[in-house]
């Protein structure tokens, strides 16, 4: 269901966040992530002069190169668009990242190479996007490989790693119940209303 319908209003901010993931010839895979900050109005900046509406305020980008194990192997950050001329000269801690896995617990090891004057707010909020772009852009792929379907995987002696995840993969839920009986611990769900899982 879309957003309801807002009342009168004047937009003043837009940010586009956009993350493509990308399997390379030599068996790497690409995470690429870019944000992009524009005002609806022109403004004054110290360092750039005026910026108008048709400029980026940020433009941001990374590339996390990254093995079929979640393994980071390479990193590239990009500062094109700031409001300070500082800015750019960070993005090279960002290979501070190299040689961690991008699975749980990355985004504490990420903070603590990178957190406060070691890194950039902006550089830092892509982490999550492109942890998530990640997993959208290897998992299927790597199921299918193993001759499974994304999401129908059968569980083994292994904790699926999905489970608990999200709302929908609660061990309590309908979903777990279906895929992963194994794991799942909540009351039964009756008959009629599995369909609808």
């Amino acid at each position: 269901m879309p957003l309801s319908n807002p009342t009168k209003r004047q937009q003043h901010h837009t940010r586009k966040i956009i993350s493509e993931g990308f399997e390379r010839e030599d068996g790497l895979w690409d995470i690429e992530a870019r944000m992009t900050d524009q005002k609806s109005y022109a403004f004054q900046n110290d360092w750039r002069g005026e910026v108008t509406p048709d400029q980026y305020l940020h433009d941001i980008s990374m590339r996390l190169t990254i093995t079929d194990s979640f393994e980071i192997v390479d990193v590239e950050a990009s500062i094109d668009s700031s409001p300070f001329q500082l800015c750019p000269v960070v993005v090279d801690n960002f290979k501070r990242l190299i040689g961690l896995p991008l699975t749980k617990g990355f985004r504490k090891q990420a903070m603590i190479r990178l957190g406060g004057k070691e890194g950039c707010t902006h550089l830092i909020e892509l982490l999550p996007v492109l942890g998530t772009t990640a997993f959208q852009t290897l998992y299927p792929v790597l199921m299918r490989r193993q001759g499974k379907d994304f999401g129908t995987e059968e569980a083994t002696e292994k904790r699926p790693p999905l489970l608990n995840s999200c709302h929908i993969f609660s061990d309590e839920g309908p979903l777990v119940e279906q895929r992963w009986p194994k794991f799942f611990k909540g009351s039964p769900t009756a008959e009629s209303d599995k369909d609808e899982v």
